[in-house]
């Protein structure tokens, strides 16, 4: 096992995460080439995994870094292959290249998401240079959706980028990754047509594009925020509070990542904050609802917020009375299509909030009668 050099560990990891609007971009190839010129200056970087996908430009960049050899997990009588945590734990570099972090490990593997090998791995005092493709953020999710009609399944929550003491973006114009797709640079040219005309159609790469560049500044402009405060350039402004009202309907996830997009930019903290009422059977009338809270609760704690539990034989008066008692300046409901007969007959929690609460931001989200489970 290698000497630990306590002296680092006494600094935080850093961690440098490399993002771009599409594949093909060059994130790979940028964060290599950042990599290697790491090591001419002393660091002591190895490669934890990276994905050249045949592209023998991105390949040269590996030149000579050091690369920890993938652990190999038999799964359904194959043997595929995974970064090797503990492994590079062992060697314990200064610095580790992992390549593909929305990437969903095999069943077996130390972790389940990639990411989460790199928190560990940060944890452990290990700096890290990463790359995701920003249509894999999680609150990002929905719109990626609709705009490239395709479902992105492997997502990464926006707290992780929270994290990060850097994020790069590696960017192109469209023209250029267009060129890049027909020149067999990307994918397999019996793949290259159909890419044209879907996902790297120019309006959702334009798309893409705007979320990439917008993240980056997003992320600059907290860091500037959080170091002026530090410094004692400025006063902290009253922080913005947001609470999203969950319930178990599907499509409530939309909700979650609009809250955590809306967290983001007003760069303060969240609740997701569910009612439960005193004849409710906590899901044995209803187990597939019960389910969705539980999964919902769940991806709530992932992008960052913090859950409230709330007990009360009114939703509208518990959700009012935490709102008033917490100072709440931002509330997210989600709005199901209803009949007006239906509203008067029981009620409507978002209209009775309207009347009660003041000075307040209400956004309202529409809710699909059927939506993709996430």
């Amino acid at each position: 096992m290698a000497e630990i050099d306590f002296d680092r560990q006494s600094e935080p990891a850093r961690l440098r995460v490399y993002i771009g609007a599409a594949p093909g971009v060059g994130k790979t190839y940028h964060m290599l080439n950042d990599a290697w010129l790491k090591r001419q200056q002393g660091d002591d970087v190895v490669i934890g995994l990276v994905e050249t996908h045949g592209r023998q430009e991105t390949a040269d960049q590996i030149r000579d870094l050091e690369i920890v050899p993938q652990l190999t997990i038999p799964y359904r009588g194959v043997e595929l292959k995974e970064m090797d945590v503990d492994a590079i734990l062992r060697r314990y570099p200064g610095t580790v290249v992992v390549d593909e972090l929305a990437h969903t490990n095999v069943p077996g593997s130390k972790n389940r998401k990639r990411y989460e090998d790199v928190l560990e791995l940060l944890d452990a005092g290990i700096n890290v240079l990463t790359s995701v493709n920003i249509q894999h953020l999680e609150t990002l999710n929905d719109a990626v959706n609709r705009s490239a009609n395709t479902v992105i399944r492997e997502t990464v929550p926006d707290t992780f980028f929270k994290r990060a003491d850097e994020v790069v973006n590696v960017d192109v114009t469209v023209e250029e990754l267009r060129l890049r797709l027909r020149q067999g640079k990307i994918y397999a040219p019996e793949k290259i047509e159909q890419s044209l005309a879907n996902f790297f159609r120019k309006g959702n790469l334009n798309m893409l594009r705007e979320l990439s560049l917008r993240t980056t500044a997003e992320q600059v402009s907290k860091r500037d925020s959080d170091y002026r405060r530090t410094q004692g350039l400025e006063q902290a402004p009253i922080p913005e509070k947001i609470m999203v009202c969950l319930s178990t309907r599907a499509g409530t996830e939309r909700l979650l990542r609009v809250g955590s997009r809306v967290a983001g930019r007003l760069a303060t903290n969240w609740y997701a904050v569910y009612v439960t009422r005193p004849e409710d059977d906590a899901g044995h009338g209803d187990p597939a609802a019960f389910q969705r809270l539980e999964e919902y609760q769940r991806m709530a704690r992932d992008l960052g917020a913090q859950v409230v539990n709330l007990t009360g034989k009114n939703v509208s008066d518990a959700l009012i009375r935490f709102a008033q008692q917490e100072n709440i300046s931002h509330v997210i409901f989600g709005q199901s299509a209803r009949s007006r007969f239906d509203i008067l007959l029981r009620g409507s929690v978002l209209n009775r909030f309207l009347s009660e609460v003041r000075d307040v931001t209400v956004q309202v989200v529409p809710m699909q009668k059927s939506a993709r489970k996430s």
